[in-house]
């Protein structure tokens, strides 16, 4: 009797086993469902808005002076894009896009120069100027004398490196002529330049830099012909 119970107890098992092996697939794995992806669209890229003298004529660019208005006074600029028009192009863009307002005269050689332009000098620097701020402009060297009231680009030693920098000289500075794009000059307020470049400095930078309040386009005045 006990060996017949052990001997019913032996074939369930055995038949436990089979219907067990039976009843999983060889060589499949279970896979998991893979989780839902949300519908999300990748963000539109942002689009640059176009500048206002993106497609001006040298006539049209000649016709608009800039008035700076700064801490220490006025100074009006007139521009040259017939020596050197995307240079003169990419400063009244900046000029009438406000890039300009609240920068400083960040950099002073006594004696030759003052330097302004650094957009990273503004009260409020907004990720658009930012990028603003790295877009480069050609090189435009020409026959303008780097005179003293002469506007150029300043730039670092590698060609097509200048960007929103500028240089206004009070001395004469010929050895950049040929070389730096100069494109405008002063008409008034060659003092105010005077008592910018004679602020104090440390290794050419100024301990109490002067501020460009605002610059602002205006209309040149009708010069009579000679």
């Amino acid at each position: 009797m006990f060996k017949t119970l052990i001997l019913i107890t032996t074939c369930l098992l055995i038949s436990t086993v089979m219907a067990s092996a039976q009843n999983k697939l060889p060589g499949k794995k279970i896979e998991t469902a893979a989780p839902k992806k949300s519908n999300q669209r990748p963000p539109a890229p942002v689009k640059s808005q176009p500048e206002p003298f993106e497609k001006a004529t040298v006539e049209t660019m000649a016709a608009k002076c800039v008035q700076f208005d700064t801490e220490a006074g006025i100074i009006a600029l007139e521009m040259f894009p017939e020596s050197a028009p995307e240079t003169v192009r990419s400063f009244l863009n900046l000029v009438a896009t406000g890039a300009f307002d609240t920068t400083t005269f960040s950099r002073i050689v006594p004696g030759f120069i003052v330097q302004g332009g650094n957009l990273s000098t503004r009260e409020k620097l907004t990720a658009e100027l930012s990028a603003r701020a790295n877009r480069a402009v050609p090189d435009e060297p020409n026959q303008i004398k780097h005179d003293r009231g002469i506007v150029s680009m300043a730039r670092s030693s590698t060609p097509n490196s200048a960007t929103t920098s500028f240089f206004i000289l009070v001395g004469e500075g010929h050895h950049l002529d040929g070389t730096f794009a100069a494109f405008g000059r002063v008409v008034s307020g060659m003092d105010v330049v005077d008592i910018i470049n004679k602020m104090p400095v440390e290794s050419e930078k100024p301990t109490k830099p002067v501020q460009l309040k605002r610059a602002t386009l205006v209309t040149c005045p009708v010069r009579p012909n000679p």
